[in-house]
């Protein structure tokens, strides 16, 4: 099997910053979000660069009317109270026209299902936190019973599942593939970007290893990436395409040098390297990110010539490896 290119976008809104950041901490960013998806996918079409949207199922909804019918059965219980998306609801009851566009973005989905390109995917219905305490694999069972529900609605069935915040709780894939889920992003194979860890130290080495190769290049034999199929195929993390920064544009060269060495060595030794971002991270600078962009898929259309580097969605690629076996 040739290497392949997998690209997945984590597509949540101010849903998966609630707690972290308020709207008005990063309304640029959110406001320019439909923008970002659309001169993605216009990208991505040009250059034949399939892409996994992982959506929020919150987003699904039209409205509050239906976000209030569309409850689980069983809300997550953190110890955590701030994790809680569900109190929201009543704040965004009272600004509704002011709120909406931060926290439905039915138009947007209905988009991206219609160009068959691409593949959305679920990032669970709450963006819920699976290594959170207090939470349950019954409570996690309802939120991703009702992602499928309301991605169904749309005709989308969702095959794969991007944890938020990366939370990958190996306890929880039977619940996954009991939903028909066939794969997952794991993390990368190096302690910074587990997220089990804890160390201060720990985003440092992430930011330094997006321009350095201190933790190697993060590719992945695909012969190994077959797993136990009652569960979901890991299909692990190469790299978080960093947004531009205008302070740390200096660097710039050396992210695309990182990254397109890394998706060389993947096409020369038949392996995954799988690259990924917010939408959101697209809103600020966003020409200067599409150039990024472009630079990296005039690379993979390269490497497609020259090795057969393919591009596939985490279910396209998880399919094929499925079917090895049979």
């Amino acid at each position: 099997m040739n290497g392949k290119f997998v690209i997945s976008l984590d597509f949540e809104l101010h849903w998966g910053l609630f707690d972290a950041k308020s709207i008005e901490d990063y309304k640029t960013n959110l406001q320019n979000t439909p923008k970002a998806i659309s001169k993605i996918l216009k990208l991505s079409d040009q250059y034949n660069v399939r892409l996994t949207f992982s959506i929020v199922g919150f987003l699904f909804n039209k409205n509050n009317i239906d976000l209030k019918a569309n409850t689980p059965e069983h809300l997550p219980t953190y110890a955590n109270s701030n994790f809680n998306p569900y109190p929201l609801i009543e704040t965004i009851d009272k600004n509704y026209k002011t709120l909406s566009p931060y926290y439905f973005a039915r138009p947007i989905i209905e988009k991206i299902a219609q160009n068959k390109l691409h593949e959305i995917g679920t990032h669970t219905y709450s963006h819920y936190y699976c290594l959170a305490s207090g939470q349950t694999i019954d409570q996690f069972d309802s939120d991703i019973e009702t992602a499928v529900k309301v991605s169904a609605a749309l005709d989308i069935d969702c095959k794969s599942i991007i944890f938020p915040r990366n939370e990958v709780n190996n306890k929880y894939l039977d619940v996954c593939a009991k939903h028909g889920i066939t794969s997952y992003r794991g993390t990368e194979n190096a302690w910074p970007f587990k997220n089990t860890n804890f160390n201060k130290l720990a985003p440092a080495f992430r930011l330094l290893d997006s321009y350095f190769k201190i933790f190697g290049n993060h590719t992945y034999n695909i012969q190994k990436l077959k797993n136990n199929f009652k569960h979901c195929v890991n299909l692990p993390s190469s790299r978080f395409l960093r947004p531009y920064k205008k302070k740390l544009s200096f660097l710039e060269p050396l992210k695309l040098r990182r990254i397109k060495k890394a998706m060389t060595y993947a096409a020369k030794h038949n392996e995954l390297y799988h690259l990924w971002w917010h939408p959101h991270n697209f809103g600020s600078d966003l020409n200067k990110n599409l150039e990024i962009l472009t630079a990296i898929y005039t690379h993979y259309q390269e490497l497609h010539k020259k090795y057969g580097f393919e591009s596939e969605t985490m279910t396209s690629l998880s399919a094929k490896l499925m079917n090895q076996d049979k």
